[in-house]
């Protein structure tokens, strides 16, 4: 038996090895700019609210999550989420 914060504390170890090493090969063919937008989907930003982040037009956004959902096998935006936490580019309270 482990005491709640204990418990606590290797959970959040445990959870944060996973995170880093589940799915690191699916972002590394990612430009640099793709891997922010890939960010800010994670951080439930609007396609106007990433274009007014990364100084690009909201369509141009759009384009760039089009993109993403296409290269990563995703079929919406939160499954571009999961692979975002999965391979580390975005973690809890980034």
């Amino acid at each position: 038996m482990l005491s709640p914060a204990i418990t606590g504390t290797v959970m959040r170890a445990l959870a944060g090895q996973l995170r880093r090493s589940t799915r690191p090969a699916l972002v590394e063919g990612l430009t640099e700019r793709e891997r922010e937008v890939l960010q800010r989907v994670a951080l439930g930003e609007s396609n106007a609210e990433i274009g007014a982040a990364l100084f690009i037009s909201p369509a141009t956004a759009r384009t760039y999550v089009s993109r993403l959902l296409t290269k990563l096998g995703a079929r919406d935006r939160a499954q571009l989420v999961v692979i975002a936490y999965e391979s580390g580019l975005a973690s809890p309270g980034s």
